[in-house]
């Protein structure tokens, strides 16, 4: 069953190359500890070898994952093998070290920075266990030298990415001679695994704690609990790693250590970095076995999804023959021709649902953009009540007139016509560039494997909507045109004279009794006012008798001053409201001199009159050629520019693109293409052609086999009856391995009744297998006499 890490290796190795490990998350040893704690000095223990970074600060800057491989071969030579160079294998481990520094600081820079991208690493020998372990960077709170400021978080988030997948175990390394309530690496794995079920503890330098303590109460599970508790190791001390101390005799130190030590001498055998080795190997394999069934689902689904990339992919270009180049090429024209007039009409099958888009969009400018841009303009736009009674008066020219000159009307009403042309424009401008839109989005995964083809096929398009937009730009002027060429007041829709003037009737009407609500208030006001001006001339004549008696009882001797000043006083009074009347009228007149233009000047009924006619009149035609031309701008672009470039592109692309001696320049395919098609090969899977023999596709071909069949022959019996016979759960599967067929124990694999299903019988009494029912079921009971569990499972070759 050890195999069963070996083929989560493979899957991780594939997922890695496609970059979908987020995808499957598979069951990984994932190590965590603060910085020094001893994590990677316990991983070079598990290998026997020196091949980690050491130093000061921060030395492990990039997730490293671990894949230990056994060989079988107890004299085979030991190497390492990186994913990121192909087909190379170091011997050194000297030099693996130095690679993965190397491969550090190319991601996470020179500094002591870190990255989220991980390194893989697969180390091959006969002294390790098969084993997958993620050595993260150590936790750490203060940035040191060139680190960034938040380095604490940034190294936090990482190992909470990795420790959240809940297939991932967590080692959680301790070491001994600090306080474990302050230990970073048990806090993160009661976050993510509150209940402990996930979590091994290892408790590094024991024989570094203090003289008389010992850790013997948390490697008891009595301090702090967990599920799959805690296991003590005694690391190399740092005179051992300079003096080069072979591992083997660091192992037997570390063994007699524990077998010597008072306190952890009972508990010996369940110490150490052998023992740890080994259970950390049969803890993996056992939850890769609980996560088989999961684990075969989210494989399937990643396939397909692969599957259908891969179908959009298709074939390499480098692959294709010359003859069928050609046809290819033609395909690709009428795909993206196809996809645009799609896009066009709406029943384009992926259209985006989160804005409009193609013809939507097109309907949306017609519909609401355009709109409300013709209905924001003022019919009298620009037009001063000045402005329409100076083209009356220049209509008439020395003559006066009995009606209003219907050539004021035409002279009035053109320039307010030309507003509308802005709009109509835009209207064309904004449709042309929603098709440019359509034309450089109209592509699909198969086409950009082809840059140079999807770029001539854009240009071609891009100049076919270019050709149109002139004729279109052309038309819409000629409209405006149109209508400024000829006003048409006959038209039904329009006002007329007579209509005109029963709507400012029926304004005057109001008019009148408006102002006679203002005569009424202004002969309140004017009454009050006259009332307050009898008060105040009474009180200026009893002032002056008592000037008067003042005089000539009082005032005899007075200087001839105050006589002078008193004679001005009522000479002002008596002359002040025609010398301010007289001044009043001078500056009139001389003001009326001085006018060139109606500006100032007093509008008469008539001409009051007059004007509201024109401008109703205009107001009325104004919204008739509004309403045609909202009506026809869009008829117009969609039958000069759109319906032309979607009844013509199909045309144009074949003419301008399907020529022989263009194939090869225009089926250049994309390098970025070409590696997405060979990571999504990796993922075809093929169990009936056996035809294939590409070792990395093979991976997941096998992975299937594997998964179904150890998750066959891990199913617990259901149930054990009371006469002795055992019941054993057996899945029905659709691809069985071929072992299994010559297992006399159970019987034959005896095809189905439908495509792919299986089931078996018993060998001994033939007796068939129950509630087989016509849709196929998925598990069925085997009944067998004299055959215990173990025995059974044994004949399965397992045990």
């Amino acid at each position: 069953m050890t195999d069963l890490i070996e083929l989560m290796n493979k899957l991780q190795t594939v997922a890695a190359s496609v970059g979908a490990e987020n995808s499957l998350d598979l069951p990984l040893i994932i190590v965590v500890g603060s910085q020094s704690s001893g994590k990677s000095s316990v991983l070079e223990t598990f290998v026997q070898r020196d091949f980690l970074p050491r130093g000061s600060g921060i030395v492990t800057r990039r997730p490293l994952v671990l894949q230990l491989v056994t060989l079988q071969q107890p004299s085979a030579l030991e190497y390492g093998e990186f994913l990121h160079i192909k087909d190379k294998k170091f011997y050194e481990f000297s030099e693996i070290r130095q690679e993965i520094e190397r491969e550090t600081s190319r991601l996470a820079g020179a500094n002591k920075g870190i990255s989220k991208m991980p390194i893989h690493l697969r180390i091959y020998s006969p002294k390790v266990l098969n084993l997958t372990l993620v050595d993260l960077p150590g936790l750490t709170k203060i940035p040191i030298g060139d680190q960034p400021i938040d380095i604490e978080k940034q190294i936090r988030s990482l190992v909470m990415d990795y420790t959240s997948n809940p297939n991932s175990i967590i080692l959680a390394v301790s070491p001994a001679n600090a306080d474990l309530v302050n230990s970073d690496s048990l806090k993160i794995a009661r976050q993510v695994d509150p209940e402990g079920k996930r979590t091994i503890g290892v408790l590094t330098k024991l024989d570094l704690m203090d003289a008389g303590t010992n850790a013997l109460d948390i490697l008891s599970g009595k301090s702090y609990p967990l599920k799959l508790g805690f296991i003590g190791v005694v690391n190399r001390s740092q005179q051992d790693i300079l003096t080069n101390k072979p591992m083997s005799l660091a192992l037997e130190a570390e063994d007699q250590f524990f077998m010597q030590h008072p306190a952890y001498r009972s508990i010996s055998s369940r110490c150490g970095t052998r023992y740890l080795n080994k259970q950390l190997n049969k803890i993996l394999l056992i939850h890769i076995k609980e996560k088989l069934p999961e684990l075969r689902t989210r494989l399937g689904s990643l396939i397909s999804q692969k599957q259908q990339e891969l179908a959009q992919y298709g074939e390499s270009s480098r692959a294709t023959e010359p003859i069928e180049r050609g046809p290819l090429v033609l395909r690709l024209l009428t795909k993206f021709a196809n996809d645009f007039i799609a896009a066009i009409d709406g029943t384009l099958p992926e259209m985006s649902t989160k804005e409009l888009c193609g013809g939507a969009r097109i309907y949306h400018i017609f519909n609401n953009i355009f709109k409300q841009a013709l209905d924001v303009i003022p019919p009298c736009s620009n037009l001063s009540d000045h402005d329409i009674r100076t083209a009356i008066r220049n209509s008439t020219g020395p003559r006066p007139s009995l009606f209003v000159p219907e050539l004021a009307f035409d002279l009035l009403v053109r320039p307010q016509i030309k507003l509308l042309e802005v709009p109509s424009l835009k209207c064309v401008e904004m449709v042309y560039e929603e098709l440019m839109k359509l034309c450089h989005q109209s592509d699909t995964i198969e086409l950009l494997r082809y840059p140079r083809l999807h770029q001539k096929l854009s240009e071609v398009v891009s100049e076919l909507l270019r050709e149109r937009l002139g004729p279109t730009v052309t038309y819409i002027e000629s409209l405006i045109a149109i209508e400024r060429a000829y006003i048409n007041t006959n038209h039904p829709d329009f006002l007329g004279a007579a209509g005109a003037m029963a709507n400012l009737e029926q304004e005057a009407r109001k008019k009148k009794k408006s102002e006679a609500l203002r005569r009424k208030q202004f002969v309140e006001m004017k009454q009050k006012a006259e009332l307050a001006n009898e008060t105040s001339r009474q009180q200026q004549e009893t002032a002056t008798k008592e000037s008067l008696l003042s005089y000539f009882f009082g005032g005899a001797n007075n200087d001839e001053k105050s006589t002078v000043g008193l004679q001005e006083m009522m000479t002002k009074a008596q002359y002040a409201p025609f010398m301010s009347v007289n001044s009043l009228m001078q500056n009139e007149m001389i003001k009326k001199l001085e006018q060139t233009s109606l500006d100032d000047e007093v509008a008469t009924d008539r001409e009051e009159l007059e004007t509201q006619l024109i401008r109703t009149l205009i107001t009325s035609y104004f919204n008739i050629v509004r309403k045609n031309i909202q009506d026809l701008v869009p008829k117009s672009i969609m039958h000069l520019l759109v319906n032309h470039s979607r009844e013509s592109v199909q045309n144009r692309l074949v003419s301008a693109l399907y020529k022989e001696d263009k194939f090869n320049e225009l089926l250049q395919e994309d390098e970025t293409i070409a590696n997405e098609r060979e990571k999504c090969s990796l993922f075809r899977v093929s169990r009936y052609d056996q035809s294939h023999t590409n070792k990395r596709k093979s991976y997941l071909d096998k992975a299937f086999g594997r998964i179904d069949e150890k998750a066959l022959l891990v199913k617990k019996s259901d149930d054990v009856l009371a006469d002795g016979r055992m019941n054993l759960a057996v899945r029905c599967l659709k691809d069985l391995p071929a072992a299994l067929s010559s297992t006399t124990q159970l019987g034959a694999i005896v095809e189905g009744k439908y495509p792919g299903d299986a089931f078996v019988l018993n060998g001994n009494n033939e007796e068939n297998i129950k509630d087989f029912n016509n849709g196929g079921c998925d598990w069925h009971r085997l009944t067998k006499k004299s055959c215990s569990i173990k025995a059974r499972i044994a004949s399965f070759g397992i045990c």
